[in-house]
């Protein structure tokens, strides 16, 4: 990952911060479908309680004129500054990786489990299936995560999910790995700078 490129999103008063985020990385994981990437690698220079309105592309220079070259932004480019492509500075501050982390209890684990457990005769009358569902959801958000997450539209159903981001610590050397269609990996770090 010698080269990079940020994308500075614009918001305005019909595009707040998070919506133009969220609608630029869906487009980002459209276009590593298309090319099939696994060595493209996003990071977020700008997080630090939430994302912040810097996307940083990370991939050789080839791999990145192929993504521009895709112009995979479309009606978007107008709320973004794409910067040229450029080399990693020589000092950065270290290496981390940047992956998705999933919590363990969901909504659609709970009806999950209130199916399986009908089924099986735990749950028969509605205020047992009632009193079940206020429990878990309890136990849900008392687990929540607090990490800052993208929400994400499925092309396939039109149902929205939250992506959570987990910003691994900083390493003083970069570790080697593929990345998945959202430019994440819990193995290959990212210059960070």
């Amino acid at each position: 990952m010698n080269d990079y490129m940020d994308i500075r999103i614009k918001p305005d008063a019909e595009m707040r911060e998070n919506v133009l985020l969220n609608k630029v990385y869906t487009k980002f994981h459209k276009a590593l479908c298309d090319l099939k990437a696994t060595d493209i690698g996003i990071s977020f220079p700008k997080y630090r309680v939430k994302l912040g309105e810097v996307i940083r592309i990370h991939a050789s220079s080839d791999r990145l004129k192929e993504l521009q070259m895709m112009n995979w932004l479309g009606g978007l480019s107008g709320y973004c500054d794409v910067s040229d492509i450029l080399p990693v500075p020589k000092t950065v501050e270290g290496y981390r990786t940047v992956s998705r982390v999933q919590p363990t209890m969901t909504l659609a684990k709970l009806e999950k489990r209130v199916k399986y457990q009908k089924a099986n005769g735990d749950l028969i009358t509605k205020e047992e299936v009632e009193s079940y569902k206020k429990q878990y959801k309890a136990k849900m958000f008392a687990q929540g995560l607090d990490n800052p997450y993208l929400e994400l539209q499925s092309n396939s159903n039109g149902h929205k999910h939250r992506r959570f981001i987990q910003f691994g610590e900083l390493l003083e050397s970069c570790t080697e790995g593929e990345f998945d269609q959202f430019g994440l990996s819990k193995t290959a770090s990212i210059p960070w700078f």
